[in-house]
């Protein structure tokens, strides 16, 4: 059999090949791609060579666990189908749908694996999609689980005034999140006016420009509580960009907090620590979806956390959130868009379903 495979052969080059690939062994199952999200995080630092030397791509995920090197296959989102009988397949089938019938599975599973037209998993490694969620947006699940992770991190609290920095895909979820909670203001920020008028269609109380030339003012007031400038309880910095870290490190109140969910890569950060950050207290907290934070880990697992998430990717509008959508074959172009265009772009989907070829 032959699948469709997407690969980072070098920093800005992308390829499709077609390539061999064996058959299910042992419990494995046979699964058809469906679609798969691009990351414009992570998986660009990736096409853009600014992963640092040596790192795993993921030491997380089966199968990415070596250190970077091109040519590297890369990518976390698949949902598919389970294919026709192979060897094993009918034992594993049984143990997804918990009965012992034979007939085909109709049903979508989501997958944590690279952009590929056919893959073999193991039963424990594939995640029903629930009823309702169409492919393409249950393909968000990690960015919806990586909101529900920043926001179990930051821990917001009844009358905070937070802040999300960055309305790419996370960002967006995030303040989805965040704006099911009491709080006295939920101010986006962002340069791109599409994002922030999707913001504002979230739940966030302000969107507001911060490059314009009254961003500043407005921000400002946007976090003045009965007059008084008090500075933000909780900053989420989740623009990728290293500079906006230190803008948020001036805009933390006193004992604030700041959840850096940004991967900077091989980008270098400049803070500026000799200022309001020692005296006021402020703490960077670093959160990272492959893990639940320590202190949570007595009632929480990642099993309950991703339910969560799916809780939340079901209230979303997918349709707004989902901006372009390329045939697996134009994966290239697709890379290329949100390198190059990125106030075009916000998720970007590969529809693997005419990228089949069997033999």
């Amino acid at each position: 059999m032959r699948r469709r495979a997407v690969l980072f052969t070098a920093p800005g080059a992308i390829e499709v090949r077609t390539e061999e690939m064996a058959p299910p062994q042992g419990d494995e199952l046979l699964v058809e791609t469906v679609v798969s999200a691009i990351s414009a995080g992570t998986e660009m630092l990736f096409y853009r060579g600014q992963v640092p030397d040596g790192m795993a791509a993921d030491a997380s995920i089966s199968g990415l666990t070596g250190a970077v090197r091109y040519p590297l296959k890369y990518g976390y989102a698949c949902v598919g189908r389970i294919c026709a009988e192979e060897r094993g397949q009918r034992t594993a089938n049984s143990r997804l749908s918990g009965d012992s019938s034979s007939e085909k599975d109709n049903r979508h599973y989501f997958a944590f694996h690279p952009h590929e037209s056919h893959f073999c998993a193991s039963p424990q490694t594939l995640v029903r999609v629930p009823e309702g969620i169409p492919p393409p947006q249950a393909a968000l699940l990690p960015n919806a689980e990586t909101a529900v992770n920043l926001v179990m991190d930051g821990a917001p609290l009844v009358g905070e005034q937070v802040l999300v920095m960055g309305l790419g895909i996370v960002g967006l979820l995030t303040t989805a999140l965040l704006a099911q909670f009491p709080l006295a203001a939920l101010v986006a920020v962002d340069p791109l006016p599409h994002r922030r008028r999707l913001a504002l269609r979230l739940g966030a109380s302000q969107a507001i420009d911060p490059s314009g030339a009254d961003g500043p003012d407005l921000l400002q007031e946007a976090l003045t509580d009965a007059g008084e400038r008090r500075g933000v309880d909780l900053i989420y910095e989740l623009s990728g960009q290293p500079t906006a870290l230190d803008r948020a490190v001036s805009a933390a109140g006193f004992d604030s907090r700041i959840v850096v969910g940004s991967w900077y890569g091989t980008k270098a950060t400049a803070l500026q620590l000799g200022g309001s950050f020692h005296r006021n207290r402020i703490r960077l907290i670093s959160s990272q979806v492959s893990s639940v934070a320590p202190h949570l880990r007595g009632r929480w697992t990642k099993a309950r956390r991703m339910e969560s998430a799916w809780q939340l990717l079901a209230k979303l509008p997918a349709d707004e959130l989902i901006s372009h959508r390329f045939p697996l074959e134009q994966a290239a172009a697709a890379y290329t868009l949100i390198d190059s265009c990125p106030e075009q772009t916000l998720q970007v989907i590969l529809n693997h379903q005419t990228a089949v070829d069997r033999e």
